[in-house]
C-alpha cells in the first residue's frame, strides 16, 4: 500500500489538473474472480499452485483526454487471505496504468479496450510484526512486473452511473511462485462519468 500511496501522491496533481481539460472522467467500484491455469506436470518450472478463485475487490479510473483515447489505472486484490501449499496465508495484488481507448456505442454505451503495465505483488502473512523506520508490517512481499490487457462494456442505466461488465488479462514476469504467469480477472464494475455536456 506504500507503493500505491506514493504512486498517488505523484500522479493526483496531473490527474486534477488534467480533468480540468479533459473530456471525461470516470471512477468505477467492482468485484469479481481470478481464473488461471492449473498445476500440471507440463507447467515447467513453476510451482504447483494457481492463483484460481477468490473474490477480487477492484477500483478503477480513467480520464480522457482527446478523442475517447486516454489513461487509466486499476488495484485488484483477492478480498481474502488464501492460503499457499495449504499452510502459508497469503493475498495477491494487482496494480495496473494503461493506455484506453473507450469509443461511444450510442447514447447509453460505450466501449472499453486498454493496455497496460504493472506489478503483481504477493503478500505472506507471518505471525509476527516487524517495524521499520516508517511503519510496521506483518507479511512479506514478492513484486513481479507484469504486462495487462483488458476490456469491458459499459452502460449507462440512470445518467452518469454506469454498469461495466469486464474481463482482464494479466502476464506476470518470472511467477515462480505459481502454476502459471498468466491470470484473467472477469468481473463487474459500477461507476460514475464526469463530464462537461454528458
Amino acid at each position: 500500500m506504500r507503493k500505491l500511496s506514493l504512486v498517488a501522491v505523484l500522479v493526483l496533481p496531473f490527474l486534477i489538473g488534467g480533468s480540468l481539460h479533459a473530456q471525461q472522467f470516470d471512477v468505477a467500484f467492482g468485484l469479481g474472480t481470478l481464473t488461471a491455469p492449473s498445476a500440471s506436470s507440463a507447467s515447467g518450472n513453476h510451482a504447483p499452485v494457481s492463483l484460481t478463485g477468490g473474490a477480487y475487490p477492484v477500483v478503477s479510473a480513467d480520464l480522457l483526454l482527446k478523442r475517447q483515447f486516454g489513461v487509466s489505472g486499476e488495484l485488484a486484490w483477492r478480498g481474502s487471505q488464501n492460503l499457499y501449499g495449504g499452510f502459508q496465508p497469503y493475498r495477491p495484488l494487482f496494480y495496473d496504468i494503461n493506455g484506453i481507448y473507450a469509443p461511444k456505442l450510442g447514447k447509453h454505451a460505450a466501449a472499453e479496450v486498454m493496455a497496460g503495465i504493472g506489478w503483481e505483488s504477493l503478500r505472506f502473512y507471518q505471525p509476527f510484526t516487524t517495524c521499520g523506520a516508517i511503519s510496521c508490517t506483518d507479511f512479506v512481499s514478492s513484486n513481479h512486473f507484469m504486462g495487462h490487457i483488458g476490456g469491458g462494456l459499459r452502460y449507462y442505466f440512470l445518467g452518469h452511473f454506469f454498469v461495466r461488465p469486464e474481463a482482464h488479462l494479466y502476464l506476470v514476469h518470472n511467477n515462480e511462485e505459481f502454476s502459471s504467469p498468466r491470470a484473467t480477472r472477469f468481473g463487474i464494475s459500477l461507476g460514475y462519468t464526469f463530464a462537461p455536456g454528458f
